[in-house]
């Protein structure tokens, strides 16, 4: 064996990795798209009322303070950053311990 082959070193992992910039750059894709989805959709059509007299409950099918697609940009907003803090917690773990 040579100077370079020890076998007690590791060899670097020849698998397929995926560059260090396109986890970053897709959460924060993700997380623009949601706000962008999330403002396009920010208009409220809903209404509220009282009717202390009335002797039937009042249930309005469909009302919410926030509209349907209002929740689903919020949706891909918070995936986006679950994917930021995931890779940023990874490399930071990585470079806290360079040896394994």
């Amino acid at each position: 064996m040579g100077e370079n082959n020890m076998p007690d070193e590791r060899q670097p992992s020849k698998r397929g990795k995926l560059p260090a910039a396109v986890v970053p750059v897709l959460g924060a894709a993700a997380v623009l798209l949601g706000c962008l989805i999330a403002y396009l959709n920010r208009n409220f059509t809903g209404w509220f009322a009282y009717a202390p007299l009335s002797k039937t409950p009042f249930s309005a099918n469909g009302a919410a303070f926030v509209t349907q697609g209002t929740q689903i940009g919020l949706a891909i907003m918070a995936a986006g950053l679950l994917v930021l803090a995931f890779w940023a917690g990874y490399r930071l773990g990585r470079r806290a311990n360079p040896g394994r």
